[in-house]
């Protein structure tokens, strides 16, 4: 379980994730919208060709042969209520190209290439609370998309554990990365963390060695779990 392709690799979470796994001696090849190094493939996933251009560029790097899939790759962007019509659903269709489709384009790669060599592979999805607990009246979208994420995984897991394919999801709350930084503000700062009963939002690193316990560590009796990281803010 050593090639690792890593999506959303350039920040915040997928940054921390990537430390991780790097000194746990896997060959991690990140994905980001801009290439920032050589080991990063740069790949907009608001192009639909862009998840297949990845994957085949990730398996040449590999030599052929990936082992763990990271779907962490994210946008966080509102869209009020009262946007125009057109802006609405453009801001819909971005939302959710980005979080839910391209992820189960990789998901979809991922499985074929696993089957079509008899081997075992894991699947680790980097969902959200808002899955579950929903978002505020400007991310409508994006909790649709976490929710259709955790459904896929869900499906992932009952689908092909007899094969060995394995998928896990972890559903952070709030947490310390540029995404989540303005929304925190935007939503009273501080004020926002009388929600959060720990009382501080999760760090990267924190996230980081719940991926990497996935990636690397848990059983695949646990496959189809989904595991909370947000403070108690939302509990199930």
């Amino acid at each position: 379980m050593g090639r690792i392709l890593l999506t959303g690799a350039s920040r915040g979470i997928g940054a921390a994730a990537r430390v991780a796994l790097e000194q746990r001696g896997a060959q991690v090849i990140g994905q980001a919208t801009s290439a920032v190094d050589a080991s990063t493939i740069a790949a907009d996933f608001s192009e639909p060709s862009a998840p297949q251009m990845l994957w085949e560029e990730a398996l040449d790097r590999a030599d052929g042969e990936i082992d763990v899939l990271i779907n962490n790759a994210g946008l966080f962007s509102a869209t009020p209520l009262d946007s125009s019509d057109i802006e609405w659903l453009d801001g819909w269709e971005e939302t959710l190209r980005i979080n839910l489709t391209a992820a189960a384009q990789m998901s979809r790669f991922a499985v074929r290439h696993w089957q079509a060599r008899g081997v075992s592979g894991r699947i680790v999805h980097v969902a959200s609370r808002a899955g579950y607990r929903g978002d505020s009246p400007a991310h409508w979208h994006y909790a649709a998309a976490k929710g259709g994420m955790l459904a896929m995984h869900k499906t992932i897991a009952r689908g092909y554990a007899a094969e060995r394919i394995v998928s896990f999801a972890i559903t952070p709350g709030f947490t310390d990365t540029a995404m989540a930084g303005d929304y925190l503000e935007s939503r009273g700062g501080e004020g926002l963390l009388r929600d959060i009963p720990l009382g501080r939002v999760a760090t990267p690193e924190e996230i980081a060695r719940i991926i990497e316990f996935c990636a690397l560590d848990a059983p695949e009796s646990m496959t189809g779990a989904v595991i909370d990281a947000n403070g108690a803010s939302y509990v199930r």
